[in-house]
């Protein structure tokens, strides 16, 4: 793309959200009703229901959890606000303008009314925090399998680890983490401990941005290259000019199986055909879908040969750059 997409962060807070999207490419200004001293980009204090969104291409926002969170005891919910819906249908309004932004997201806790959300597990993306989170968008996203499967707990990256008087642990028996551990987990180094418990880890929303990213990069191939014209493959990574919406094998996606409500214990999976991500998103360089194992990272490439030949492209590639300086 010829310019960076702009991209509006509503309920921004700290900013754990907004790094992931400017992590994922995205020129990012944030919005909230309140200061926000340790936000990391350029900021605008103001109602997210009544803010002006003309000028970005996309708008993320992440109304108040508090009366969805299982953390809110149930008598106490009523007294937050709603604003899923208030927020859902201006956003709805802003994307079917002529102009306006092409994609919105919605961010919340399980048990937040949002409609055909994805799930992001922070045990899959190897953070060192579970914390589930739901995402609803106009365009079609992929969430993550669950795969608890750390030998050590996750962090517990809420409460006040005892700043409070008499306060009881996190779970029985548990100490709770101290600043640098919760930030270590979260992949946050910016915010301080009030901050970190009301965060998104930041890989969860680069996993949203990318998907976005390839989202844009096929409309603008399709706008280049009409039905009945020949379009010539862009090289696998080039955001700006690769198409999203190649075919590509089905992809062994895992999601998971309904549990007996044993959170701790590893969810068994099934195979999941209709969410293979995007080409680009877990893909070799080759082309083919990448196979996580049960356990470990992502591999980024689907053979030994495909490893030998992406080297060997850059060896290559740094001796020409070499002799051009």
């Amino acid at each position: 793309m010829s310019r960076r997409l702009r991209l509006l962060d509503l309920f921004c807070c700290a900013g754990g959200a907004s790094a992931g999207y400017y992590a994922a490419g995205f020129d990012v200004v944030g919005v909230d009703i309140r200061p926000q001293p340790y936000y990391p980009f350029p900021f605008i204090q103001a109602d997210a229901l009544t803010v002006d969104l003309a000028g970005f291409d996309v708008i993320a926002a992440s109304p108040p959890c508090q009366r969805f969170s299982a953390a809110t005891p149930a008598h106490r919910r009523d007294e937050h606000p709603d604003l899923i819906e208030p927020i859902r249908q201006r956003l709805r309004a802003a994307v079917a303008e002529p102009g306006g932004p092409w994609a919105y997201v919605i961010e919340n806790v399980p048990g937040a009314p949002l409609l055909d959300p994805i799930t992001i597990c922070g045990d899959s993306l190897r953070l060192g925090v579970r914390r589930h989170r739901l995402f609803e968008s106009n365009v079609p996203l992929v969430g993550t399998p669950c795969w608890h499967d750390r030998q050590t707990p996750p962090v517990p990256v809420y409460g006040s680890y005892g700043q409070r008087a008499g306060r009881k642990p996190v779970v029985d028996g548990e100490a709770s983490p101290n600043t640098d551990a919760a930030r270590a987990a979260m992949g946050i180094d910016w915010m301080p401990w009030p901050n970190l418990t009301q965060a998104i880890p930041p890989a969860y929303t680069h996993w949203i941005g990318v998907q976005l990213m390839r989202h844009r990069a096929a409309d603008e191939t399709r706008r280049r290259n009409p039905p009945g014209r020949d379009a010539t493959p862009a090289p696998y990574g080039d955001a700006s000019t690769a198409a999203a919406d190649d075919a590509c094998p089905a992809d062994p996606v895992t999601q998971p199986r309904r549990h007996n409500g044993d959170d701790e214990s590893r969810l068994a999976v099934v195979p999941a055909a209709d969410v293979t991500p995007p080409a680009g998103l877990r893909h070799c360089h080759c082309g083919k879908p990448l196979r996580r194992p049960a356990t470990g990272r992502w591999p980024r490439h689907c053979s030994h040969a495909c490893r030998q030949a992406a080297y060997r492209t850059r060896t290559r590639t740094t001796a020409q750059n070499g002799e051009a300086a």
